[in-house]
């Protein structure tokens, strides 16, 4: 039962990438949510030399979607490192 409402579960996620900076990298950054049909309630993005830093977090996502968007985000050719973390339950779906 514990596993059904973990699934079901609407957690505060923040996602961070860091890639090679190159053109379209933000665009393949959002895919992964908008294929789910997420939107983001932050994005920020920042130039760190020859490499960008991307963060996208919502206040309410799916807590089974994490680890799936997370995978999606490090199969993005150029990304170094993707960082995912769950805050709080904010609700149970119904």
């Amino acid at each position: 039962m514990s596993d059904f409402l973990d699934a079901e579960a609407l957690v505060a996620a923040r996602f961070t990438v860091s890639a090679d900076a190159f053109p379209g990298l933000l665009s393949r950054v959002l895919e992964p949510f908008a294929k789910r049909d997420l939107v983001p309630d932050l994005v920020r993005a920042t130039r760190e030399g020859d490499g960008m830093r991307a963060e996208v977090a919502l206040h309410a996502m799916p807590l089974g979607m994490v680890h799936l968007v997370a995978g999606n985000l490090g199969q993005i050719i150029g990304v170094r490192r993707v960082e995912a973390m769950e805050g709080r339950v904010v609700r149970l779906a119904a």
